[in-house]
């Protein structure tokens, strides 16, 4: 073979384009696209009447169950047969394509199921025996960096397995349990009916979230596989009606993009401080001193964080040095650093951390209201009432929400069949109805005695 037939060696460019040619080949979606199919089906998912009402309304209340027994299969289960995507997947079709009359109808039907969702939710909770707020409920009152995510990233795999010539029902059932959009409507639901709207606007808001970034995700993938622009005769209704919801898009992007941003900040808030803890007590920094517990409180303006530090007292100059390394390692710097201690040391396994915070509280109180303890000390005679009446304020102070009044005596119980009789402190309790009472007096039960120096209290309640 001549030297004229040798194939010249490829260049870097040339094979770094060949790799990259070969590379888009494989992410190309275009070719197995049915636009005529897809928004065939979107258009069908729309709709609102007849079954869908049925389907949607034992969903919510399937859903509601499962939060309210904190069963997840039973969750996921409810996920599975609701209807919510339809419209909220509408929305991003009709912005998609200007399609003025598909985005009325959308908004119109997610309407109606919203407020089904929320009635048939309501009345549930409204019945149902059991009132406290579960894990399963408590996890959709606050929307985080990873709820958007899942909402954008469910978005486009919805789209995109909704617009393939065959539909992947694995991919869109997974899409509808990924999004999770029932849960929150549920637990607004249980807000509403049991007056914690701080449960409904958190988990509608969550919900908002949820669908705004599902009907975005479609309006992206709309406009990258080039669905058909809905034509009009008039042209100027063409260009109102494309300013109208140019305009529409941006208003409801303007919030969400903020609210991203403040759910951003309180995501890494959180990370920080979790890290911060840690490390604190994997590098031994406070040397012969334990956190026990941590109490984090996001605001905008003043984060807080507050540690709850038993054994050796911790220096103000330590104090000093833990804010500047909150500021210097963990970018902590508008965080309020706050320090509770106490000397006791407390083995009582999962209740360690209720008891030394109350201790905490004590002691707090007995150093800032030494005046009025003398003053309750001269009208009380004996040293077990000055106890009891401290440990009634600690007590009291502690579960204000849900403690309307609180009073500790020692009462003499007699058994006329065993002719015995036994002196029990009892603790006499008016609960305010707020709150998760059971717990709160299950908690009791296991530290009193041991505030108290005794080996067992009675609660009555009022």
């Amino acid at each position: 073979m001549s030297s004229e037939e040798t194939p010249k060696p490829r260049s870097f460019k040339e094979v770094a384009l060949l790799l990259w040619r070969k590379f888009k080949s494989l992410l190309i979606i275009h070719d197995d696209t049915d636009i005529e199919a897809t928004i065939a089906y979107i258009r069908r998912s729309v709709e609102f009447r007849g079954i869908n009402i049925w389907i949607l309304f034992f969903a919510i209340i399937i859903a509601s169950i499962g939060l309210n027994v904190n069963s997840t299969a039973v969750i996921i289960g409810a996920m599975l047969i609701s209807p919510l995507m339809g419209p909220i997947n509408g929305i991003g079709l009709a912005v998609g394509t200007f399609d003025m009359k598909l985005l009325q109808r959308s908004f119109r039907n997610l309407a109606i199921m919203v407020l089904i969702s929320l009635f048939a939710s309501t009345v549930y909770f409204v019945l149902s025996p059991l009132s406290d707020a579960q894990s399963e409920l408590l996890a959709r009152t606050r929307p985080t960096i990873f709820d958007v995510l899942i909402a954008t990233f469910g978005g486009l795999a919805g789209i995109v397995a909704a617009s393939r010539r065959e539909q992947p029902f694995t991919v869109i059932s997974g899409v509808a349990i990924a999004t999770a959009l029932m849960p929150p409507l549920c637990t607004a639901g249980f807000g509403l009916a049991t007056l914690q709207f701080k449960y409904f606007f958190g988990a509608f808001y969550l919900f908002f979230i949820n669908s705004f970034f599902i009907a975005l995700a479609t309006f992206v993938m709309v406009r990258y596989l080039k669905f058909p622009i809905s034509k009009f005769v008039d042209p100027k209704r063409e260009k109102i009606v494309k300013r109208s919801i140019m305009f529409f898009t941006v208003l409801v992007m303007i919030p969400s993009l903020f609210t991203a941003i403040s759910v951003v900040k309180e995501s890494a808030f959180n990370s920080q401080v979790i890290k911060f803890v840690n490390d604190l007590q994997k590098n031994d920094i406070l040397k012969e001193s334990q956190i026990i517990s941590y109490d984090k409180i996001y605001d905008k303006k003043s984060p807080t964080l507050t540690l709850t530090i038993i054994g050796e007292e911790v220096s103000p100059a330590m104090v000093d040095t833990l804010r500047q390394m909150m500021v210097n390692d963990y970018s902590l710097a508008s965080t309020q650093l706050r320090v509770r201690q106490t000397s006791h040391v407390i083995e009582m396994g999962d209740q360690a951390d209720v008891l030394a915070g109350l201790l905490v509280d004590r002691e707090q109180q007995i150093r800032d209201k030494d005046e009025e303890i003398q003053q309750l000390k001269d009208s009380i005679q004996t040293s077990s009432s000055v106890k009891y009446a401290e440990i009634a304020r600690t007590i009291g102070e502690k579960y204000h929400s849900t403690i309307d009044e609180i009073s500790i005596s020692d009462n003499a119980y007699y058994n006329p069949r065993t002719k015995s009789m036994q002196v029990v402190p009892t603790l006499y309790i008016k609960w305010s109805g707020n709150g998760d009472r059971s717990s709160v007096q299950k908690e009791l039960s296991t530290w009193a005695p041991v505030l108290l120096g005794v080996e067992q209290v009675r609660i009555v309640s009022e």
